[in-house]
């Protein structure tokens, strides 16, 4: 059966892509949270063990949203390691470095994914697609804030 909610094919699939890539973008800064909770030392061990785990819940829990969102616009969301790999603009980290980089890393990593989040949103608002400029807004003010507390432990 075919989809007819008032956006045009080719806006739709332009809107998926964008969307694609915000959900790798988002899955490899989870990954990478994830990672850096699990491997943090020092002497800021227990508050950012603890603010890493706060973050790296709430992006698992956007992934779905934004998955879910590009199978409403009709088109099959990326669900791989080597696709998201492939759309993600964030560098993967396979080492364990010192506290100061891991959040330097994180800022720069939410810093991205509000800017794909920004770019999605531009291809939303000039289809009139408002469910997903309100998704797009809303991811962009959770990484904004992110990178701000993020920002204001390297002060």
């Amino acid at each position: 059966m075919g989809i007819d909610i008032g956006i045009a094919k080719k806006d739709r699939e332009a809107i998926a892509k964008g969307l694609s890539r915000l959900l790798a973008d988002s899955y490899t800064l989870y990954l990478k949270t994830h990672g850096f909770h699990w491997n943090i030392t020092g002497p800021m061990f227990n508050s950012l063990h603890l603010m890493f785990e706060t973050q790296y819940n709430e992006l698992w829990l956007a992934l779905d949203p934004i998955a879910e969102r590009i199978r409403s616009l009709d088109q099959a969301a990326p669900a791989s390691g080597a696709q998201f790999a492939a759309l993600s603009s964030i560098k993967e980290e396979s080492g364990v470095p010192e506290w100061r980089d891991m959040v330097a890393q994180l800022v720069d990593g939410h810093e991205t994914v509000a800017r794909t989040a920004r770019e999605a949103f531009k291809l939303a608002d000039e289809a009139s697609d408002q469910p997903t400029a309100d998704l797009t807004t809303q991811r962009m003010q959770a990484h904004e804030k992110t990178a701000w507390m993020l920002r204001s432990l390297l002060a």
